[in-house]
Formats: C-alpha cells, sequence, structure tokens
C-alpha cells in the first residue's frame, strides 16, 4: 500500500507504541494518505505508511482511501494509531454517522456509526475468523460457524438508524462545567452530549445530560429490562459532597465510597430487578448483566440449545454472576439434577443465592474459579458452562475442564481473541469446537458475544 506524508508537522510528546526500541520524536498530528487494508481487533482498519510503519486507523473502512492522522506514535516505534480525518475514495458500506459526538477526537463509545449496520456485522465477523484462524488454527467450518453475526431481535435496521439498547451508561463528569458526557477514545477528556443515541429509552428518560453534576467523578445510569426499576449510581470526587438528585424519573441511588470502592445505598432500592429465561434476578450494587436489553435471553437460549441438558444431569456455571446460566439450567435439569456456581464478586454471590433460592439443588460458592474447582474434589460433571470475563479463562482453568470428562461445554464469550486462545488449550485437552454462534448484542461498537458448543473428540478420531 502507498502512503505519503501530508505535513512534517511534529506534534507533542507522546509515549508511543513498541517499547524497547530507539524511539524519535512524536508524530502525533502527522498525517499519511493510505489505502485502508483489513479490519482488526478492536474497532480499527490497518494500513502502512511509506516507510512500512502499520497504522490502526479509527473511523476507516477496508477499501478506501483515506488521509489518516496520527494521534499516538514515535518515530521507530512498531505501530501508530491514527484517524481517518478525510475521506478520499469512500466504501460503498460508509454512511453519515447518525451521532452528532461521533467521529476524530469525538466520543469514544461507538467504533462504527459510519457503516451500514450490515457492515458492521460482516467486519465483526471477519474479526472473529481472523483470531480463530491465527489463535486457534480454526477455519470457520472447522469451528461450526457459518460466519454470520446475528443481530438481535428488533436491531436489524436501515443505514441511518441506531437502535437504542444499551440499559447501563456509565456517564463521566467534566470537572470544569458538571456535565455529564462520554470519554473521548484513549483519552480521559470528557466529550458533553445532550443525548446518547444507543442509550435504552429507559436511560434517557431519567435526563443526565440534562443536570449539573459538579463533585462528581461519574454517574452511572441503569434501566432494568423487564421492570420499571431504574438506578444511578454516583462516584464523587475526594472531599466532594453528594448533590440532591432530582430526575425525570423514580430513581434509587447508590454511590461509590472513594476509599473502599464499594457500593453503598443513598436512596430506594440497592438493587434492579433484571428480567430473563422466564425468572426474576436481583441484581446489586451495579453488579454485573448484560446491557443489550436482548443479550440475556439470547445468550440462554444459544447456551440451552447446545448443551442440551438432561434430568439428572450435573452442572458447572463458573463465573456465574447472579445465576443466570445457573438458573436456566436448573429448570431444565430436574429434582435429581445439581448445579455449582463459582463466582469470585461477594455481591454477585449473595444475589446469586437469593435468585436461586427455590432451587435446594445448586449450590454457590465464592472465589475465584481457578482456586475453588479444585477444592471441591468434583472429578466428573456432566455440562459445563463458563462465561469468563474478557481475558478469558487461561490455560491452567481450561486443562483443569477438560480433565472433567464433560459431555458439552458452553463457552461464552465477550471477546474473540480471548475465545479463541481457550479453544486452543481445549483442544490441547482433546476438546473440539461442535458449534460456534456469534451475535452482534452491542451494535455500533467492536464488541460481538459469542457462544461456543465444545464436546470432547471421538477416540481414534
Amino acid at each position: 500500500m502507498q502512503a505519503e506524508p501530508k505535513n512534517s508537522q511534529v506534534g507533542p510528546e507522546q509515549g508511543g507504541s513498541g517499547a524497547g526500541r530507539e524511539h524519535g520524536g512524536s508524530l502525533m498530528g502527522q498525517e499519511y494518505e493510505v489505502e485502508i487494508g483489513p479490519v482488526a481487533h478492536g474497532g480499527h482498519c490497518i494500513a502502512r505508511t511509506a516507510e512500512g510503519q502499520v497504522l490502526f486507523v479509527r473511523h476507516a473502512l477496508p477499501g478506501e482511501r483515506v488521509v489518516a492522522r496520527v494521534t499516538e506514535g514515535e518515530e521507530g516505534a512498531r505501530f501508530l494509531r491514527a484517524d481517518a480525518v478525510r475521506i478520499i475514495d469512500a466504501s460503498k458500506d460508509r454512511v453519515e454517522a447518525p451521532c452528532p459526538y461521533a467521529g476524530p477526537g469525538r466520543c469514544g463509545g461507538c467504533d462504527w456509526q459510519h457503516a451500514k449496520p450490515g457492515a458492521q456485522r460482516r467486519l465483526k465477523g471477519e474479526v472473529i475468523a481472523e483470531q480463530l484462524k491465527r489463535l486457534a488454527g480454526l477455519t470457520p467450518e472447522e469451528a461450526g460457524w457459518d460466519g454470520t453475526v446475528m443481530p438481535a431481535e428488533g436491531d436489524k435496521l436501515p443505514a441511518g438508524e441506531v437502535p437504542q439498547w444499551r440499559t447501563r451508561v456509565q456517564y463521566a463528569v467534566d470537572p470544569a462545567t458538571g456535565k455529564a458526557g462520554l470519554r473521548r477514545h484513549r483519552s480521559h477528556e470528557v466529550e458533553p452530549i445532550d443525548h446518547c443515541m444507543i442509550a435504552a429509552p429507559g436511560v434517557s428518560e431519567l435526563g443526565v445530560e440534562q443536570r449539573d453534576w459538579t463533585g462528581m467523578e461519574s454517574v452511572e445510569a441503569i434501566a432494568a429490562t423487564g421492570s420499571q426499576d431504574r438506578q444511578v449510581i454516583l462516584t464523587p470526587r475526594p472531599g466532594a459532597r453528594l448533590p440532591l438528585v432530582e430526575l425525570d424519573k423514580p430513581v434509587s441511588v447508590l454511590r461509590v465510597d472513594e476509599k473502599t470502592g464499594g457500593v453503598h445505598r443513598v436512596h430506594g432500592r440497592p438493587f434492579v430487578r433484571e428480567r430473563a429465561d422466564g425468572r426474576t434476578h436481583r441484581v446489586g450494587g451495579g453488579g454485573f448483566w448484560q446491557v443489550h436489553p436482548k443479550a440475556a435471553d439470547t445468550l440462554v437460549t444459544a447456551v440451552m440449545q447446545g448443551l442440551l441438558p438432561r434430568k439428572g444431569d450435573m452442572a458447572l456455571d463458573l463465573y456465574c454472576g447472579v445465576g443466570l446460566f445457573a438458573g436456566a439450567l436448573a429448570d431444565r435439569l430436574g429434582d435429581k439434577g445439581a448445579v455449582l456456581g463459582i463466582e469470585s464478586g461477594k455481591r454477585a454471590v449473595e444475589d446469586a443465592r437469593h435468585n436461586l433460592a427455590a432451587f435446594p439443588r445448586v449450590r454457590i460458592e465464592q472465589g475465584k474459579v481457578e482456586s475453588v474447582l479444585p477444592r471441591t474434589g468434583i472429578t466428573e460433571v456432566d455440562l459445563i458452562v463458563l462465561d469468563p470475563p474478557r481475558a478469558g479463562a487461561g490455560r491452567t482453568t481450561v486443562t483443569h475442564l477438560t480433565s472433567l470428562a464433560a459431555r458439552r461445554i458452553a463457552y461464552v464469550a465477550c471477546d474473540p481473541a480471548a475465545l479463541a486462545r481457550d479453544l486452543a488449550y481445549f483442544r490441547e485437552g482433546g476438546y473440539r469446537v461442535r458449534t460456534l454462534r456469534a451475535f452482534d448484542l452491542f451494535p455500533m461498537t467492536h464488541h460481538v458475544e459469542c457462544v461456543a458448543i465444545l464436546e470432547p473428540v471421538a477416540k481414534g478420531s
């Protein structure tokens, strides 16, 4: 790919990429005319300068020719980060960003506002395929995947329309104005906004953006799915007093303790009630719950269809949160089945035990999976569900899981790179991917959710 410098201006010194090499001055502000190559994991595409330096370019699409302005990096660095600030030859998949706060140097929440919805899903599919091949040595066919990324119910909209899906929004507060906004990409700077287009109606109706939040570091707004529960969680700056919270709808208020990081009730309920798989789940203190209103049901359906639980099975739910999958399993395993859930968060464990109190053969243990699971003495199970954090489960945990002779394993992943790494470890332990499904549960962003179903490799195959 050819690239030509557009100007020779060198910006202020800034840490570049490729630590440990001899670097020159900062290239921040340098512009290059480049041809955009394939999409990469992380919401950007790859290009190269005439000198061969790799550019990770945001706000571009494969096949375009653009002027890319460097936002991070130095001479001699292994790669540079850049924004496409002028489009010379546009892709047929490009649209004008519907959101007025999207674009170079603006809000960092959405990566693909400038791409048609179908194109966004194709790009995510290309990332999944590349990670599977590079890190797990698998083609889509070998992973039992048809290559598609499915939109959530109701999200298949025309170009220029944006699904209102985000039921939890973390607003940052501009310390100079007290106005709520969203962080700029890879920055602590706040982009003030009047409205977030991807926020769910239950979040937007609170009117957070129209209030004065002087003294607050951040304001998280939560609108539960399946109930009218609304909640804001305030993180004050050191020494600041909480404001009198008066929003446009009834809301519970929690605060984050600046010393301990714990979450405490100010008024209202200390939890929200989320509805999924025909049951209500208590989620306290801003604990984890899927952000898209259709995500919990979508993932439960995919997991149960893949596992095909039988009456009387013994199952593990690892990184179980407030018990979404444990409850779904318990429902299907009957009175003689049993489920063990493991979760590290104390509050989540309390919620899971509350949510699953009607199932006497469900047990929830607190602690890290890699520490608790070996102590249980369990040597054999029928089914396993794991929904690890973004970093994945890791070799040690996967090796332990492959020793338990599970009939099927469901791996729920929010990061295709971590999934691919762990699938390689599962293969070393004698498991293959039976099916893989991908879901676009984070429209307009680069994030994607996958459900992989694994089974033991047949002896002699």
